[in-house]
């Protein structure tokens, strides 16, 4: 009666799987600690403080840095700069990568080639390509200046990377040429992926060309085409490489984007607070130019869903 009485024991839970878990997620916390907290209290440090390449947090002077950036008009006409080229190769590399993922779709029998040769400029090395547009553009004897030359323009007189209205257009044909392979890659995934007997059903119905994409596939892939928006504006925002091989940020500043101008504050000034405070601003600005997208290309994925 007594034993009957006795409150049971709550079993023990054995901690072996907890442990084991914890081994498990333990990397994962680790790497985002160095490679993302870290990282973000050394900017935060530097920003705040008097710091140089080889003497980082000397002494501490509040937002000082950072006034002195945002009057900085070359600094702010940089951020400018960056926004509206990350915009506009953005915009372009998707629409040249939808239209070549529809192409590649219509002859999803007999791309094979072409969709190996349109993987080509995205594994190609952003210094090759930056190299490679360069020589593209050489007013001496460039393809360009060999092209127009042959329909009589003089040849010495075309030179886009010396011309301050043509430098910055010329890096983003460059850029728009090495990443569209990304976006068509991504849509035209999308794209075998759609319901055969949705599109058969609307050709039935009478449904052809443009309106077919419009009314059927284009609401079908939408989530990946903004999310591959999303991706291609990010990447855009990075863009150094392409600079600093084809102009070095040249002809004056017009070609001088947020991340090169951190390069050159760092590197070339030394001035490691200025370059955390431009960092800073560049991923506010990245922030608030991708936050929409993403949000857009959320709610298009769960709608499809």
């Amino acid at each position: 009666m007594a034993d009957a009485l006795t409150p049971a024991r709550p079993r023990r839970t054995p901690r072996g799987p907890a442990w084991a878990h914890r081994a498990l997620v333990a990397p994962s916390v680790v790497a985002l600690v160095v490679l993302g907290v870290y990282p973000l209290l050394f900017i935060l440090g530097a920003a705040f403080t008097d710091s140089s390449l080889g003497r980082p947090f000397q002494e501490w002077v509040g937002t000082e840095t950072i006034e002195k950036v945002l009057g900085d008009a070359d600094a702010v006409a940089t951020l400018a700069r960056t926004l509206v080229y990350a915009l506009g190769v953005s915009a372009a590399s998707l629409a040249l990568g939808v239209v070549a993922a529809l192409a590649l779709h219509g002859a999803v029998r007999s791309g094979s080639l072409v969709r190996t040769l349109l993987l080509l400029p995205l594994i190609t090395p952003p210094v090759i390509v930056g190299t490679l547009w360069k020589l593209v553009y050489n007013p001496g004897g460039g393809l360009l200046a060999t092209v127009l030359g042959f329909f009589g323009a003089p040849r010495d007189a075309i030179a886009p990377l010396s011309s301050t209205t043509w430098a910055l257009p010329g890096i983003a044909l460059a850029d728009v040429w090495e990443w569209t392979p990304l976006v068509a890659l991504l849509v035209f995934t999308a794209l075998l992926a759609q319901d055969a007997q949705t599109l058969e059903a609307a050709r039935l119905d009478g449904a052809h060309g443009f309106a077919l994409f419009r009314h059927i596939t284009l609401p079908a892939i939408s989530g990946v085409v903004a999310a591959a928006f999303f991706i291609r504006l990010v990447l855009a925002f990075k863009v150094f490489d392409l600079v600093f091989m084809m102009t070095s940020g040249g002809p004056g500043q017009a070609t001088t984007t947020t991340s090169y101008l951190i390069y050159q504050a760092a590197l070339r000034e030394f001035d490691l607070g200025k370059a955390a405070v431009i960092t800073l601003l560049l991923a506010v600005l990245v922030t608030v130019a991708t936050l929409p997208f993403a949000l857009v290309a959320r709610r298009l994925q769960a709608n499809h869903e």
